[in-house]
């Protein structure tokens, strides 16, 4: 399933893919993964997105 959510608030920021994974210390490709729903994310990178992104865990990543 596609995470709309974690791409709106990342293009709320006017962030692209790469700056957002080079802030929580992944590739671009994981993160890119994680919107088109092919990557199920650990806790902990679910967390680091949610600081950097201002947002909380229910907010990016729960139904």
């Amino acid at each position: 399933m596609k995470n709309l959510k974690l791409k709106s608030a990342r293009a709320a920021l006017d962030l692209s893919q790469q700056q957002l994974a080079d802030m929580v210390g992944v590739s671009r490709q994981t993160i890119n993964a994680i919107e088109k729903g092919d990557y199920n994310p650990s806790i902990n990178l679910c967390i680091a997105i949610c600081k950097v992104l201002n947002r909380t865990l229910d907010e990016l990543f729960w139904e």
